[in-house]
């Protein structure tokens, strides 16, 4: 998922006029939907949390919203059109993560009046390392969703004719819109909506694949199961294949433990349960949607997979990214295109409203609220909407920064999956150990975030020599880079502590029980 799919809409593809007449529908409408919720009074608890109202079923499909981008839903078919199904295997590794974060990291979230997931760091370590993990969000955020802006800017081009820079301001105009005036409320039932249009456009993408390949759904169930194109599990053991069980069950628990437990991003769709029991219903049925969810994109890439095999045999494409986009503008009848670019663009506005607001809640609350605790309520509701607005122009800027620089996209794609190890190892010294210091965690956390960054950087195999053994360290898969960052986190972040804790900055006040989040 992390290929460059920004480039998938480049090229002489042009939408029709009832297509555009869709897209330009759901733009006014989304945005107007929006507009209707308004954050009550001036309470942080009200603007970020959404006072603890909305129901789990609601949260549960704005958790999917959330970790379901742009990118995701162009990528996954691309993934089964040149592969098969292994990318389910990651789903089991979900699941598994959600159990352990049910019991292990949700209890502690609902312990006591939390606003974001670092106030825990802070609670169990000190101000110090409550300020590291805070900012290592902040950073890592902003990189990837001001990218993810720009891969969506080159969509929103086509479909109504803008350039690059006018396509970014105006779907952050449109998200920043009610996502300022009406915070975590407006961005949970949007992304309700936007769920289902973007679920009932890849539906709409299936009945089009159907209908367009001679046979339908029977010919291209026969046709891609002699491809092994429905092959779900690979038992391979090794670190470079990228989707195997043991990637799936261990990489994808790893990851999503450190997606859902500490990224703010989720984390803040948590803590707007109305208490423990919701969030927890919340969390664990969202895993069944998911799991339909990849199981329907990956169809998707099936049936292209067929159509270009056996409809328009011989079709060239520089990345597997371009394969559902172009199909999308060439091949699907009118008024289903527009409806599916109009679910793209759903994806990318309920991800865009999540991280405004996640990104706001952790400036206010993290940092602001440190500097001025006895700030009044008008003015840290004041500040609350300063810092959306400002985290809108920082995300325009990383967006404009992109342009013309495939690297850079990349980079931004993949810097969160760097970041989650070290910040999953923090949360797990936190939650499993009495020794750990707040010294000695960010110690650790400095050797995870710095190993991982070197794995990640490596574009090659890199040559070494071990006591006379010349060999290959082959480029690590990034479904291990979770695993391995929160491993060596902890083990350093525990190592550390120990050697610290005689010392002056690593002294500090052995946490209570209740500050322990086990």
């Amino acid at each position: 998922m992390q290929r460059i799919a920004y480039l998938a809409f480049a090229g002489p593809h042009h939408i029709r006029a009832i297509d555009l007449l869709i897209v330009v529908l759901y733009l006014a409408g989304i945005t107007l939907f929006g507009l209707h919720f308004r954050s009550k009074g001036d309470c942080l608890r009200s603007y970020f949390l959404a006072e603890r109202t909305i129901p789990w079923w609601a949260i549960s499909l704005s958790i999917v919203a959330a970790e379901t981008s742009t990118l995701t839903i162009i990528s996954i078919p691309g993934l089964a059109f040149t592969g098969d199904f292994g990318f389910l295997q990651l789903v089991m590794g979900y699941l598994v993560a959600r159990v352990v974060l049910c019991l292990l990291f949700l209890p502690a979230y609902f312990h006591g009046e939390l606003l974001t997931a670092y106030q825990l760091i802070d609670r169990r370590f000190g101000p110090r390392l409550h300020k590291v993990t805070a900012t290592v969000f902040l950073l890592t955020r902003a990189a990837a969703e001001g990218v993810r802006l720009f891969a969506i800017s080159i969509l929103i081009g086509i479909a109504i004719g803008t350039g690059d820079i006018t396509s970014i301001v105006i779907i952050t105009a449109l998200t920043l819109l009610y996502t300022i005036k009406g915070g975590m409320t407006a961005v949970i039932w949007t992304d309700v909506i936007q769920m289902f249009i973007y679920i009932g456009g890849s539906i709409a993408a299936l009945w089009a694949l159907g209908h367009q390949v001679p046979g339908g759904w029977s010919v291209i169930h026969q046709v891609g199961r002699a491809a092994g194109k429905f092959t779900v599990f690979h038992f391979v053991v090794n670190l470079t294949t990228t989707y195997t069980f043991w990637t799936g069950l261990i990489g994808g628990c790893f990851l999503v433990m450190a997606s859902h437990g500490t990224d703010q991003l989720m984390v803040q769709r948590l803590l707007a349960a109305k208490d423990l029991r919701e969030s927890r219903l919340a969390l664990l049925s969202s895993w069944v949607i998911v799991a339909l969810q990849f199981l329907l994109f990956l169809c998707v890439g099936a049936g292209l997979y067929v159509y270009y095999t056996r409809v328009a045999p011989g079709t060239k494409f520089s990345s597997p990214d371009r394969i559902f986009p172009a199909f999308i503008v060439d091949h699907m009848p009118a008024g289903v295109s527009g409806v599916i670019i109009a679910a793209v663009l759903a994806a990318a506005m309920s991800n865009l409203s999540a991280s405004l607001n996640s990104l706001s809640s952790t400036t206010v609350v993290d940092f602001y609220m440190k500097l001025r605790p006895q700030a009044a309520a008008r003015e840290r509701s004041s500040i609350s909407h300063i810092s959306t607005f400002f985290w809108a122009v920082v995300l325009c800027g990383v967006a404009f920064v992109s342009r013309g620089s495939k690297h850079v996209v990349e980079v931004g794609l993949s810097i969160a999956s760097v970041a989650y190890g070290s910040m999953l190892g923090v949360f797990l010294l936190g939650a499993i150990t009495r020794r750990a210091n707040e010294a000695g965690t960010i110690v650790g956390m400095i050797v995870g975030l710095g190993v991982n960054i070197f794995l990640w950087r490596q574009s090659a195999p890199i040559a070494f020599q071990v006591a006379g053994f010349h060999g290959v360290l082959p480029r690590i898969a990034w479904t291990w880079y979770v695993v391995i960052g929160t491993a060596i986190t902890f083990s350093f972040g525990y190592l550390f502590s120990l050697l610290l804790s005689r010392t002056r900055w690593g002294q500090h006040r052995p946490p209570s029980e209740q500050e322990v989040l086990t």
